[in-house]
């Protein structure tokens, strides 16, 4: 990966999936912004708007949007395929 991903993830502390989803990243060594839902009202609008859902955690990968967990998806949208 010569270029570094630009990887955005909306989450809550109580979430254990967000919980999961950044330390898969972590492991992985990907940087990452957290948006916090909870703390800050226009993250969750902002999570909705680009997901169309109200669940969490939401990456954004380079623009590629993906609702919840999903390790194949996101190793997808990081080119580690």
């Amino acid at each position: 990966m010569s270029d570094t991903p630009q990887v955005t993830i909306y989450s809550a502390t109580w979430c254990g999936f967000c919980a999961a989803a950044k330390q898969y990243l972590n492991r992985i060594g990907v940087t990452y912004t957290e948006k916090d839902v909870d703390e800050d009202r226009a993250n969750a609008e902002e999570s909705m708007k680009i997901s169309g859902q109200t669940g969490i955690p939401v990456l954004d990968i380079n623009g590629t949007i993906i609702v919840g967990f999903d390790r194949t998806r996101i190793d997808a949208a990081l080119g580690k395929a």
